[in-house]
């Protein structure tokens, strides 16, 4: 009996990972290069996903699922509309990045690699934005916000609650 997928896959997304499976098949080490384009796809990997995988590359779905969580390019959640990324690199930590992580997360009410139940914002603690002269840091999605204090972040936030 085939197994129903959840409401929130798109079908089209799903041929098309189809197609991708069935590329790689029978290629040495299909794997991660799969599951990297069924991530980039879906934007994280379902259980379904992971099943599909599983099946069409005939590999226990205990190493998909090995694979997803040792991996930290990998997510089983998805991500919110809004990806918050504090760098916790030592020269953003040593200029306050605690602080600006700790009032995220008091503000959002979500901890590092949590989504809001709302799918607004998630929050992730990276390493080195590449930003280190305008230490502590942040991005939210592809804006890099820098020189950041508590108060700041507090803001830039509900501006991007106020957003639709």
């Amino acid at each position: 009996m085939p197994k129903l997928l959840s409401k929130d896959l798109d079908p089209k997304k799903v041929e098309k990972l189809k197609g991708i499976i069935e590329y790689y098949k029978d290629k040495r080490g299909a794997l991660i290069p799969v599951m990297n384009e069924a991530q980039e796809l879906f934007g994280y990997l379902p259980y379904e996903v992971q099943e599909m995988i599983a099946e069409g590359l005939d590999v226990p779905i205990s190493e998909v699922y090995g694979v997803a969580t040792f991996y930290s390019r990998f997510t089983l959640k998805p991500a919110g509309k809004y990806k918050i990324g504090v760098c916790l690199g030592t020269a953003c930590y040593v200029k306050g990045a605690a602080l600006i992580m700790d009032k995220i997360r008091e503000k959002l009410g979500i901890e590092a690699g949590e989504t809001t139940d709302d799918g607004k914002f998630s929050l992730d603690a990276t390493r080195c934005l590449g930003a280190c002269a305008l230490a502590p840091v942040m991005m939210i999605n592809e804006e890099v916000y820098g020189r950041l204090t508590p108060d700041e972040v507090i803001k830039i936030i509900e501006k991007y609650q106020k957003e639709e």
